[in-house]
């Protein structure tokens, strides 16, 4: 006789143990959506604004107070301005204490009135790039300079204040219509296809070779290893300096090299010229990353059954055969995971152009004009846009490949 049990999953148990899982997973849920989801929509929300450096603070108005004139003509002016050029604000008012021994000539403005010594200045609202200028005629028996030291040591006391350009509900597609205007974008887009395809695939086939030199025991075979990672674990402004030192087109000893092997009769600018400044990068970028593949494709090669070999011997492969029938087929999958991560990372990668060459010469890729839009000129929104642009293009590309090279290698 059989007894019947509920189905897998949808038990009172299960139900338990699904939101204690939960319960479980949600710090951690809630750790990623902070350091990950959160800045990642602040971005987004930043491109679609007009946004600089200088709209980081909420508007808000400004005073400066000072003592003008001498004699009959002696006046305390105030000057008041609002901080945004184009954001208004409200509620702008004014404080202030006349210095004893001092009084007015005249009476105040429209939007002043005193009381006792106690100034006060209602300005209402203020536009965007509005100023106010508010002069007062006085009369004092104070020495000059000893007035000018009371009333320019006294800060007046101003409120007011209005919306952030960044929190405003208004949303813009300027910053995208000014990176896609004009051929630069394009240019910037190209340049970062090159290095990025060059030195990925530059990358993994240098560690390839390198792992297929040291797939064979020998004496010094870690000391060889250990050097091989040397480019990978230095630090890399260090590494960079190096390069820049050695390629110098005046100091350096490369051209001294070429120069005296009759190579050149005059000294390259291996930094400096187009295009030989982006290949130059892209060969960086080859030769610190290599050791990376070089790691992983080893560690795979090692792990390859040796009797397949064994076999191919007695069968009388080549050395070439038995690396194209045997070997590669067993490291297509570690080169499609090597593939996509260091195109993800070379992509993105910012540091090594901007040490070598500052994103000048024709090595300008999209992160160094999101540095360069950002903060360079202070454009913080179309350095937004730009980030957008480049999280978009590495979608496309992982979709991609999961949708179409992954099933290919089986992944």
């Amino acid at each position: 006789m059989s007894t019947a049990h509920p189905p897998t999953g949808t038990g009172a148990l299960a139900k338990r143990e699904a939101r204690l899982a939960w319960g479980l997973l949600a710090p951690t849920l809630i750790s990623v959506a902070l350091v990950v989801v959160l800045p990642l929509l602040a971005v987004f929300w930043i491109s679609f604004k007009p946004f600089t450096l200088s709209d980081l603070r909420p508007p808000a108005p400004i005073v400066r107070e000072s003592l003008r004139g001498s004699g009959e003509e002696m006046r305390i002016e105030y000057r008041v301005r609002n901080s945004s050029q184009d954001e208004m604000i409200s509620g702008v008012t004014l404080s202030d204490q006349l210095p004893e021994g001092v009084a007015l000539r005249e009476a105040l403005p429209e939007p002043c009135r005193l009381e006792g010594r106690d100034l006060f200045c209602d300005f209402g609202e203020m536009a965007g790039g509005a100023r106010e200028r508010l002069r007062l005629r006085i009369a004092t028996d104070l020495a000059e300079d000893v007035l000018e030291e009371v009333v320019e040591g006294s800060a007046p006391v101003v409120t007011g204040g209005g919306q952030s350009v960044l929190s405003s509900p208004q949303l813009s597609l300027e910053n995208y219509k000014r990176l896609f205007d004009g051929g630069e974008f394009w240019t910037v887009f190209g340049i970062t296809l090159f290095y990025t395809v060059f030195g990925t695939i530059g990358a993994l086939v240098m560690g390839l070779f390198a792992a297929l030199l040291l797939n064979k025991s020998f004496k010094g075979q870690g000391f060889i290893r250990g050097l091989y990672l040397f480019p990978y674990v230095a630090p890399v402004i260090a590494v960079a300096f190096t390069w820049v030192t050695l390629f110098d087109p005046f100091s350096g000893s490369a051209n001294a090299l070429l120069i005296q092997m009759g190579v050149t009769q005059e000294a390259i600018n291996f930094f400096g010229d187009r295009p030989l400044a982006l290949i130059m990068v892209t060969v960086f970028e080859i030769w610190r990353y290599f050791p990376l593949s070089f790691l992983f494709i080893l560690a795979r090669m090692q792990s390859i059954d040796t009797a397949m070999y064994e076999a191919a011997d007695m069968d009388g492969a080549s050395p070439f055969q038995k690396f194209w029938l045997l070997s590669l087929p067993q490291l297509l999958g570690i080169l499609s995971v090597l593939f996509l991560l260091r195109f993800i990372w070379t992509f993105n990668k910012f540091d090594d152009i901007f040490l070598l060459t500052g994103g000048n010469a024709g090595t300008r890729t999209l992160t160094v004009n999101v540095y360069e839009q950002a903060f360079a000129i202070s454009n913080i929104g179309a350095g937004a846009a730009v980030a957008v642009v480049i999280l978009l293009c590495l979608l496309c590309f992982s979709f991609f490949f999961f949708k179409f090279i992954s099933r290919e290698e089986g992944l």
